[in-house]
């Protein structure tokens, strides 16, 4: 798996974030609505969003759930408190925070949301352990991710995977190293976005 460092993360998101909802906004759009349509299948009253940016998800999510949204880029989050600050039907607290490194209790959460989160960060056995851990037991967790092994992406997938610092995201992603090896319970698994780029994947925190 392509190296990522925390500090190249964090240049790559400084300057995407002007950019970010023009770049990412519409063509990952379907892959947000159907994660807020499953998290409105489950309705927590409460929800954590790892990765939260532009706060491009905070107006879809069910509004008697109450909000916590985190990320590492101020940048980012900047952007999503303009958007928060428009939405004031809705419970948000926005923080800057590490997803490895969480400042939350453990069982605090319903459920966590992981939206194209997984392979931008440096350890994502770290941030798994960590949602886990604030996740309540039989909770709900939501990882919205690009895996590799797509026949469809495949060239593009090599083309780049040489420059994930670059970048500030791995191609070469594994779903089963990512996804299967953990001892949760994997509830559905759905394919969003052009050509199935990104998997949607619900998983119970056994």
């Amino acid at each position: 798996m392509s190296p990522l460092s925390i500090d190249h993360v964090i240049k790559t998101y400084r300057f995407y974030a002007p950019l970010y909802d023009w770049l990412f906004g519409a063509v990952l759009a379907p892959g947000r609505k159907a994660l807020a349509q499953a998290v409105s299948n489950v309705r927590p009253a409460n929800i954590l969003e790892v990765g939260v940016g532009t706060g491009l998800m905070l107006g879809q999510y069910p509004r008697e759930t109450a909000i916590v949204g985190i990320d590492i880029s101020s940048e980012m989050l900047g952007i999503a408190r303009r958007r928060a600050g428009n939405l004031p039907q809705y419970e948000i607290k926005l923080m800057e925070m590490d997803a490895e490194k969480l400042n939350f209790p453990d069982g605090f959460f319903d459920c966590v949301a992981v939206p194209y989160v997984l392979s931008v960060t440096p350890h994502p056995e770290r941030l798994i352990a960590e949602i886990r851990r604030v996740c309540r037991k039989d909770g709900t967790i939501f990882i919205l991710n690009h895996f590799s092994g797509s026949r469809f992406w495949y060239l593009l997938e090599r083309a780049v995977s040489s420059l994930a610092n670059k970048i500030g995201f791995r191609s070469d992603f594994s779903y089963a190293e990512q996804i299967l090896k953990y001892d949760w319970e994997v509830l559905s698994v759905k394919k969003v976005n052009l050509f199935g780029l990104s998997k949607l994947v619900e998983i119970r925190n056994t």
